[in-house]
């Protein structure tokens, strides 16, 4: 039935089926064209979205932490009607804020000084105002950081106002590099002065040449002997230190200086204050900027003035005590520093049974020794070579007198002395203490014999010498008395070595006067014998006599106590 209908409607108006199937695929297009724009617009939403998102993770990502002071968009009826402020993910790191990115201005202003917050938002008030821009630094409460602020007022192509910034920045570590340069600079500069002052107060004239051998830099006193006003004059002009023949003291020392690369000096006379004096002009080379190619020079000017006339004297004095030397009768001889013999007295010639004719002849101190080796005048040696090599080294080794013995075959001794020689060399002394040794090794033995004497007697003996200290002791005395023996192998006084015997006095009422009763009675010569009776009950008989030398000996002997 329902479709007879509908065919009997449609030929019925067969053109208003006709318009109703027209507007059906209009509408049906116009969705279609629509849901196309609605794709497009979602397709261009997504990029936005995804350009704003990208936009701001680059400022994210920056090492610049910021604040916005965002305004409402005046172009548009822009639902929000105040400024909104925005504080950044590095920012809300750099100053360690609490709140993070929901931080607001007086969050960050609590973070400075409070003079640097006041100038701060004197800043930020003309920025928002008038839209000035401004730059400056401040650190923060805690000291840690430095930020460089930075504000500017963004506004679009319209000339609507987006948003007021502030830009802040670490720049700890930039801070702390310029100030250690800046201190490193002034550390320089203050170094710089200091040599400055240094060859300024120098007490006579310093220069530096170039590897041109032209002056570049002098001191305050090279101006004394200069005609020029200032160092700057003198390095204009190449104004050079003129000898009395005027010519320049060191130009020509510079150049052999350079050539050779080694120091030079030479002696050089000059006017100075009116009065002719004698200098030693000096030109040491150096390689600049450790170049073997420039080759400069140091030169200084040195007055000698004085040095030559302690020159002079002192080869005068010299020569008087060579001649003095000459007049003794030790054996002396000088070997200068070419080994060679300079000077001798007679009693050198004779010492050694030696001609004058070949002492004349300067003859080498080898060639001495060979000789009087001839003569068996030296100490015999495995390696006589080697001896004589250790003889010259000692020209240069010794550098304070040195004494020592030569034992001669014939069973001599000599005494010899060298001692370096003020031009060089060695000065030499020689003597015969063969008859010296004897008494000595004979006095010795005497005393050993002494010593030995007393070590075998049974009462303990000390003998006192004429300067009131011990020199001779036996070992029964260290045995009656308990003393230990380097006690008396430092020689105590006579006080001294009882004050050690105290001990045995405990029972004494008042021993101090005890003791003086005691040494008054050693040192009195009519005193023979008296017995001290010691607080462990052992009686002490003690005997004092005085020898012919002074000395005075104590001898003690344990006696029964009734």
């Amino acid at each position: 039935m329902n479709a007879a209908l509908l065919i009997d409607m449609f030929y019925a108006a067969p053109e208003l089926w006709y318009a109703l199937g027209m507007l059906l695929l209009v509408l049906l297009a116009y969705l279609g064209w629509r849901e196309i724009k609605i794709l497009q617009l979602q397709q261009r939403n997504y990029f936005l979205n995804r350009d704003r998102e990208r936009y701001a993770e680059t400022l994210y990502a920056s090492k610049d932490g910021y604040f916005a002071f965002i305004y409402p968009d005046q172009k548009v009826n822009d639902p929000r009607k105040t400024i909104k402020e925005h504080c950044s993910r590095r920012l809300a790191v750099i100053m360690n804020l609490p709140n993070g990115t929901q931080s607001g201005f007086e969050d960050i202003l609590k973070n400075f000084y409070k003079e640097d917050a006041q100038k701060l938002q004197k800043y930020v008030g003309c920025l928002k105002e008038d839209g000035i821009s401004f730059e400056e630094e401040f650190i923060l409460k805690n000291g840690s950081k430095h930020l460089a602020l930075s504000g500017s007022r963004i506004n679009g192509l319209d000339g609507n106002i987006y948003c007021d910034m502030i830009w802040f920045r670490d720049v700890s570590s930039e801070t702390n590099k310029i100030a250690g340069l800046e201190e490193d600079i002034q550390h320089s500069f203050d170094k710089v002065r200091q040599l400055e002052d240094l060859i300024d107060n120098l007490a006579y004239p310093v220069w530096l040449r170039d590897e041109k051998l032209r002056l570049v830099l002098v001191n305050k006193k090279y101006l004394e002997f200069s005609k020029e006003k200032s160092k700057e004059d003198v390095i204009t002009t190449q104004a050079e230190i003129l000898t009395v023949n005027n010519d320049s003291v060191s130009a020509n020392l510079a150049l052999q200086a350079q050539a050779a690369n080694r120091i030079r000096k030479q002696t050089v006379n000059v006017i100075k204050s009116g009065e002719r004096r004698s200098f030693e002009a000096i030109e040491t080379p150096f390689h600049i900027e450790q170049s073997l190619d420039k080759i400069c020079s140091v030169g200084a000017l040195i007055d000698v003035t004085e040095l030559d006339d302690l020159r002079r004297n002192f080869r005068l004095h010299q020569n008087a005590h060579l001649e003095i030397l000459g007049a003794l009768g030790t054996a002396f001889a000088v070997f200068d520093t070419s080994y060679k013999l300079s000077f001798y007295n007679k009693s050198f010639a004779a010492f050694w049974g030696l001609e004058d004719v070949w002492l004349e002849s300067r003859p080498a101190y080898s060639a001495f020794l060979d000789l009087i080796r001839e003569k068996r005048m030296l100490p015999e040696v495995p390696d006589f070579r080697l001896y004589k090599s250790d003889e010259q080294k000692d020209f240069s080794a010794i550098i304070e007198p040195k004494e020592d013995l030569l034992h001669l075959p014939n069973g001599n001794t000599i005494r010899r002395v060298r001692a370096p020689h003020p031009m060089g060399g060695l000065i030499f002394a020689f003597e015969d203490v063969s008859d010296r040794l004897a008494t000595r090794r004979a006095y010795n033995s005497l005393l050993a014999v002494q010593q030995e004497l007393l070590d075998n007697l049974f009462d303990g003996v000390v003998i006192f010498g004429s300067n009131g200290r011990l020199k001779f002791y036996n070992q029964a005395y260290l045995n009656l008395w308990k003393l230990p023996e380097i006690l008396l192998q430092k020689e105590p006084s006579i006080a001294e070595l009882w004050e050690a015997q105290a001990r045995y006095f405990s029972n004494a009422d008042n021993w101090p006067q005890l003791k003086n009763d005691i040494i008054t009675h050693l040192m009195n010569a009519a005193t023979k014998t008296f017995t001290l009776v010691r607080s462990d009950n052992t009686a002490v008989e003690v005997l004092s006599s005085l020898l012919s030398d002074g000395s005075i000996m104590v001898s003690c002997r344990k006696t029964s106590n009734n």
